[in-house]
C-alpha cells in the first residue's frame, strides 16, 4: 500500500512539474494571493447560532429579502444537506482546483497588471449550470455543485452535452471564460462572422490563461469531439463559404453553429450524427489564432479589434 501512494505521489508531482515546465518563469513566480473559500463548507457545518458570523463575513451571499428563519431552515432542508453531503464527497479538498485557479490569475495579472485578484468563494446553487461561475470586481462565486462530474445522480435529466461539462477539470476553464466576457469589447455581433470571431477571442484568451488545459477542454469538448473538428475544419470552412454565410444576419445561425447543442446542424444527415455542437466557435478559434500569428499585434488589441477586421487580416485558409 506504501508503494502505491508512493507511486501515486511520483506521478502527480512529475505531472506537476510538466505543467511548471510549459508555464514562462516571469509567470510562475509572480505572487498572487488566491485562497478559494469554502462558503459551501461553512454553510453545510453551520448551526443556527453561526449564522450572525456567516452573515457577517458573507453578507453578499444572504439576501435581505429573507428573514434569518428562511436560512435556518435552510441548514437543515433535505435538498440542501444533500447537497451538502455529496459536494463533499466530491471535493473533500480543492487543492488541484486551487492551483488551477491561481495559475490562472497569475497568467492573467502577467498580461493585466492592473487586476485586483477578488475573493474566489464556493458555494452550492441547487445545481444551476446556467451560471456556474460569477464574476465581480471584488467577488467570484463557483457553484460548486456544477462540478461533481457528469455521471452524478444529481445531473439526470440534464442533456449530454451540458452534462459533460460539469467536471472539476473544467472549473477554472469557466472560470476563465467568464473573464473573457469582462475583457473582450466587440459590441455588434450581427453576422455568424461576428459570433464566430467573438467565440474565437474567448477561445484564444483561453489559449493565453490557461495554457495548462488542453484544447478540448478550452471548447468544452471531449477528445473526440475536437478530433473531429480538426479532421473537418476544411469541410466545415468550405460549407460556410459556398452557402455564403459568413455575413448572415440569420437569426437561426447562432442555434445551428455557436451556441451549445448536442452538435451542429448542417442538415446533411451523415454529418450532423457525428459533429459536435458550437462547431462555429471552433472556426473562429482557428481565425483569431490565424491573425495572431500572422500580425505583430497584442491581446489587448486583439480583444477589442472588429470581427471583419480580423478575418481580412487572418489569411484564414483551411487545406483540403
Amino acid at each position: 500500500m506504501r508503494t502505491y501512494l508512493l507511486l501515486i505521489g511520483i506521478s502527480l508531482m512529475v505531472l506537476s512539474c510538466k505543467k511548471d515546465k510549459e508555464i514562462d518563469d516571469a509567470i510562475l513566480n509572480l505572487e498572487v494571493d488566491v485562497k478559494v473559500e469554502r462558503f459551501d463548507r461553512k454553510f453545510a457545518e453551520a448551526k443556527p447560532k453561526d449564522l450572525a458570523s456567516l452573515k457577517a463575513n458573507y453578507p453578499f451571499m444572504f439576501s435581505n429579502r429573507f428573514p434569518d428563519e428562511f436560512w435556518i431552515n435552510r441548514l437543515t432542508d433535505t435538498l440542501q444537506v444533500e447537497l451538502n453531503t455529496e459536494t463533499k464527497k466530491a471535493f473533500p479538498d480543492l487543492n488541484e482546483e486551487e492551483e488551477d485557479i491561481t495559475l490562472f490569475y497569475k497568467h492573467l495579472k502577467y498580461k493585466f497588471p492592473e487586476t485586483k485578484i477578488p475573493r474566489v468563494i464556493t458555494a452550492t446553487s441547487s445545481v444551476d449550470y446556467r451560471n456556474k461561475v460569477i464574476v465581480t470586481d471584488t467577488i467570484v462565486l463557483i457553484s460548486i455543485d456544477t462540478y461533481l462530474g457528469e455521471n452524478h445522480f444529481f445531473y439526470e435529466g440534464i442533456q449530454n452535452y451540458i452534462k459533460s461539462t460539469m467536471k472539476p477539470e473544467q472549473m477554472v476553464v469557466d472560470l476563465s471564460n467568464a473573464y473573457a466576457e469582462k475583457y473582450i469589447f466587440q459590441p455588434k455581433r450581427k453576422t455568424l462572422l461576428d459570433e464566430m470571431v467573438y467565440y474565437g477571442k474567448q477561445l484564444y484568451f483561453n489559449d493565453v490563461m490557461i495554457p495548462f488545459k488542453t484544447d478540448a477542454q478550452k471548447i468544452g469538448y471531449t477528445e473526440a469531439q475536437y478530433d473531429w473538428a480538426k479532421v473537418n475544419e476544411p469541410n466545415v470552412w468550405k460549407y460556410f463559404v459556398e452557402r455564403e454565410l459568413l455575413y448572415s444576419t440569420d437569426a437561426k445561425l447562432p442555434n445551428q453553429f455557436i451556441n451549445p447543442a448536442p452538435f451542429s446542424k448542417f442538415y446533411l444527415e451523415e454529418v450532423d450524427a457525428d459533429s459536435p455542437g458550437m462547431i462555429g466557435r471552433y472556426i473562429g478559434w482557428q481565425i483569431v489564432k490565424s491573425y495572431m500569428e500572422n500580425n505583430d499585434t497584442s491581446l489587448e488589441k486583439l480583444l477589442e479589434t472588429d470581427a471583419e477586421t480580423i478575418f481580412n487580416a487572418s489569411r484564414y485558409k483551411p487545406q483540403l
